[in-house]
């Protein structure tokens, strides 16, 4: 019999999911926890580590910063920027360094890994990403620890700003300050924008960070990148606005540019969301949907797919063809963002619905409809905010959401190239067939 070979899809999806179960014996260690503090069941183990390598930032646990130990918090540390920069890219960066070669076979996993369209320059992109993630990280980290010196003493603000650097670089969103996220710093300017920086510099992806670093001009860049940064920046101020206009009582300005940066997929939080008004909270859901960008820390659909969407849509109102900085999208884009876009929605009203009916026969917590689907939209877009219900969810849910945070962070194409061994690679059929018109809309 043919051997059979693991598509590139399943061995990004093993990968990840390894880790969380490795992530999730490490948690479930008496030692994880701090000492008068019964460790972690195995669902919160589970949640933790999923939400933790998914960089969501959702948690069952009330307090982390009061239930874990330092061994609890480094693990958690640790799957938050094995999550971030992806098991597989770390695995061959570490393959390098030690001087093993690279065959071909590993080289198209981390092609489909990194969402790339050729197989050369991987290494020399590994290289990349791993060197300039940990400089990011470095100068974040230097100006948290400026800011932590004045609360904490010495290893203690080591410690915390170490691990707010990873959490807002890889997007995550958790935090080890206590219940309240970073409500405490809200007027903290440099704690503030740092976090925005790492938050945006994580999330327009390592793809369009190279092009910057190497290219230093706008016109040099590629047309990706310019499409990313000029989103992001449109969808940072556009959400700064709303927030604004809606909670114009309840937010600065600065607290409405730190939430629409990090509505998207990091989920900390300098205000107490559950207090925002039920438009507010429908607004953070589309933007937790759209999420970061392509080959980033982040989840959602992606910031080139709602682009792409947007564009098509425009371009066919107006009977114009799909054209952006001079050049013509390929119809296979337009038509991979629809799916991604509808398959995205469809698995995540769909275990809307469980969890809704799930949530319903919950005797110990009442959830409203708008709660349930926030924390869905959260889970999905793996961003990690929540309107104070994840500790009460109950088993069945806790399960599910860690299922669909698994779904977010690798994204629908790949969650169906497991199943579909053709996807990306269409049959060719030699049967020219007659075209035929079908009325629409």
């Amino acid at each position: 019999m043919k051997k059979q070979k693991l598509s590139p899809f399943a061995v990004v999806a093993i990968s990840f999911l390894s880790i969380i179960l490795f992530g999730m014996l490490l948690l479930k260690l008496p030692f994880a926890t701090k000492a008068g503090v019964d460790a972690l069941s195995w669902i919160d183990s589970l949640f933790l580590s999923t939400s933790a390598v998914c960089v969501t930032g959702l948690s069952t646990i009330p307090n982390i910063a009061e239930t874990l130990s330092i061994f609890g918090k480094i693990v958690l540390a640790v799957l938050i920027q094995v999550g971030g920069l992806g098991i597989v890219t770390i695995a061959i960066y570490v393959l390098v360094v030690l001087g093993i070669k690279i065959g071909v076979t590993e080289r198209y996993v981390l092609k489909e890994a990194l969402n790339q369209h050729h197989l050369g320059g991987m290494i020399k992109l590994v290289r990349s990403i791993i060197i300039t993630s940990f400089i990011i990280e470095g100068f974040g980290f230097i100006l948290n620890f400026i800011v932590f010196i004045q609360d904490f003493e010495f290893l203690n603000a080591v410690g915390h700003a170490a691990f707010h650097t990873i959490s807002s670089f890889n997007n995550a969103g958790f935090d080890i300050l206590g219940a309240t996220s970073l409500q405490a710093y809200s007027g903290n300017i440099l704690l503030n924008i740092n976090t925005m920086l790492m938050i945006i510099i994580g999330g327009i992806g390592f793809i369009v960070i190279r092009d910057l670093v190497e290219k230093k001009s706008w016109k040099s860049l590629s047309i990706y990148s310019k499409i990313v940064l000029k989103t992001t920046l449109i969808l940072i101020v556009l959400g700064t606005l709303v927030i604004k206009l809606f909670e114009y009582d309840n937010v600065t300005w600065l607290q409405a540019i730190f939430q629409s940066v990090t509505t998207r997929t990091a989920g900390f939080s300098t205000v107490n969301i559950s207090l925002f008004s039920y438009t507010t909270l429908v607004v953070i859901m589309m933007f937790m949907f759209v999420g970061a960008s392509p080959n980033s820390t982040g989840g959602g659909i992606k910031t080139t797919t709602l682009f792409i969407m947007f564009k098509s849509i425009t371009s066919f109102l107006s009977g114009k063809p799909f054209i952006t900085h001079k050049r013509k999208i390929e119809d296979q884009n337009k038509n991979k963002a629809f799916v991604v876009a509808i398959l995205a929605f469809s698995v995540t009203m769909f275990m809307f619905i469980i969890v809704s009916a799930i949530e319903a026969k919950n005797a110990n917590y009442n959830m409203t409809f708008i709660e349930v689907l926030f924390e869905t939209f959260s889970a999905f877009g793996t961003v990690g905010l929540s309107m104070g219900i994840t500790p009460h969810l109950m088993p069945a849910s806790r399960v599910l959401l860690s299922v669909l945070m698994f779904i977010g962070r690798l994204g629908p194409i790949t969650i169906f190239g497991i199943m579909n061994k053709n996807w990306g690679h269409p049959e060719v059929s030699h049967i020219n067939y007659a075209s035929e018109k079908v009325l629409v809309g």
